[in-house]
């Protein structure tokens, strides 16, 4: 059963969006129901205790993404 929901988003964050939703060819629901499971398994991985790295292939150089 799927529920409807009003979601009110800034300017920018509604360009992000519509950006986003034709770079991946993708309604503007499926790339927020993307970036809810995205957060939520970062999420679970950081209650665990690890760590959300990103890994520059050709530097090798390592930067933390760290959630609030």
């Amino acid at each position: 059963m799927k529920r409807t929901m009003t979601l009110n988003l800034t300017e920018l964050e509604m360009r992000v969006l519509d950006a986003l939703s034709l770079r991946k060819d993708l309604s503007k629901t499926a790339v927020l129901r993307q970036a809810l499971r995205l957060y939520q398994t970062v999420d679970a991985r950081v209650e665990k205790g690890d760590k959300l790295l990103f890994e520059n292939e050709q530097t090798k150089e390592k930067a933390e993404l760290m959630l609030l």
